[in-house]
């Protein structure tokens, strides 16, 4: 089965007309065949289900079907489904972008990314009209760098019950993503010495880090998450650390490393950033409360929707101990004055009508369901993998057996199959680990879980 509609096409714009709907939906199937990123014999996901992806009707996606079909792009049996036809390689290819080279996955397990087809439209579009009706006329106008007051009293709520962080609405900062808040503190914070990160962590921030003119030293991380003890040692100023669970490796921080963490803040003043970047998705246990609690004022705690509802909102937040509210502010101010308000009134919206919760636990329920079936498979068919770090989160960590090859070996011969994988060596900034993959159960729609379990199965 397709990933998404997104395997489609770039270029699918979805009009209000049902006829227009149509024709994009024909032209983006016409396309990806005619390109080859669908291949011949490719089954694509039933009418029902790509019609719930793309937020259409069911009839729009069998009427594109049915004319696909009858042109010869698409074949259909019963019993068999809709398939790609068999047809003539195409003599001519487009220069491949970036974007194109991932859409060409039949199936994608890469992490970091939430099933996208479960965003709920319908409750964010209601969210706006109410949010919009009642937005007094200043909403519409440049504001606070800090960000609505509507949303920041509504996380200030929502995390100290959800999260155990003890936040006030001067203390939190609206941002334009993660990577924005972080880009803002590492510009604050950059003349008080290194950033330690994570040995084990995202690439991507020692990127940005180093980007906005911050040393980054290496603290090493190993089954009971990062070792905190060794900050005294780095002459660091600051530390970036995943507490509730550690990216990739899945563990949450042990007690006496949170408690080692904020005592070295506390006598050396120096600051923690606390990544809480999937802290709402635990599964086996009570939810391990934020490092922030221990110490608002040398903790400074991060979170995003871009887990919880999607990437697109490019919606963030910092909880900011006193002494960083206004130099934070001030470079909020000169980065973007302040961060898009609609959708700050909208997500506002959601958390005070209590869709967001009901969102959140929906979805905490569906990603547990897939990896109970992602760990069920793995026992069944590759019980010589060994899987950890499935107490919370998105994704699991896969360590390789001995003869199943290197992690780039693995991750080629997935490839071949039409599997996006990802393995440990990417995150690896310092030290040793076991040849892993770092899975995202997460990532594709419900239509093509299956799919994507049978061939990570096949390839282990």
């Amino acid at each position: 089965m397709s990933d998404s509609w997104a395997t489609f096409g770039p270029d699918l714009h979805l009009d209000l007309d049902g006829t227009g709907v149509r024709a994009a939906v024909e032209r983006a199937l016409r396309d990806a065949v005619r390109t080859g990123r669908l291949l011949p014999g490719t089954r694509l996901p039933s009418s029902r289900s790509l019609a719930r992806d793309l937020g259409v009707a069911r009839n729009t996606v069998a009427d594109a079907y049915g004319l696909l079909v009858a042109e010869g792009w698409l074949t259909a049996r019963q019993g068999s489904g809709t398939r790609v036809a068999d047809r003539p390689a195409p003599g001519i290819s487009a220069v491949p972008t970036p974007a194109a080279a991932a859409r060409a996955f039949a199936y994608d397990l890469r992490p970091g990314t939430p099933d996208l087809s479960t965003f709920p439209r319908a409750a964010w579009i209601s969210a706006a009209k109410r949010a919009l009706t009642a937005a007094p006329n200043d909403a519409f106008g440049y504001g606070d760098p800090r960000g609505r007051i509507e949303l920041r009293r509504a996380l200030a709520e929502y995390l100290a019950r959800a999260r155990g962080v003890r936040a006030t609405p001067e203390r939190i900062m609206i941002c334009s993503g993660y990577v924005q808040g972080l880009a803002l503190l590492t510009t604050v914070l950059r003349d008080s010495g290194a950033l330690a990160v994570e040995a084990l962590g995202l690439d991507v921030h020692r990127d940005v880090v180093a980007a906005h003119g911050m040393r980054t030293v290496p603290l090493a991380v190993d089954a009971q998450g990062a070792c905190t003890g060794e900050l005294a040692g780095l002459g660091a100023g600051a530390v970036l650390l995943t507490p509730a669970h550690q990216f990739p490796t899945g563990v949450p921080l042990h007690p006496e490393r949170r408690a080692a963490a904020v005592a070295w803040a506390r006598q050396t003043g120096g600051v923690i950033i606390e990544d809480d970047y999937d802290g709402e998705f635990r599964y086996d246990r009570q939810q391990v409360g934020a490092l922030q609690d221990l110490d608002p004022d040398h903790v400074v705690y991060t979170g995003t929707a871009s887990k919880s509802l999607a990437p697109a909102l490019r919606l963030a937040w910092l909880v900011l101990p006193p002494a960083l509210i206004k130099p934070v502010a001030a470079a909020k101010a000169l980065a973007d004055m302040h961060t898009a308000t609609l959708d700050q009134l909208t997500l506002a919206e959601l958390i005070r009508s209590g869709a967001y919760d009901r969102h959140v636990r929906r979805s905490r329920a569906r990603y547990r369901s897939r990896r109970d079936r992602l760990v069920a498979a793995l026992a069944e068919r590759a019980p010589r993998v060994r899987v950890t770090g499935i107490a919370a989160g998105l994704h699991a960590l896969l360590a390789l057996p001995p003869g199943a090859g290197t992690e780039q070996a693995v991750i080629d011969r997935a490839a071949r199959r039409g599997l996006a994988l990802a393995g440990l060596d990417r995150y690896r900034y310092a030290g040793t680990a076991p040849p892993s993959l770092i899975v995202g159960y997460g990532t594709p729609p419900d239509h093509a879980f299956a799919g994507a379990l049978d061939a990570l199965c096949a390839v282990l």
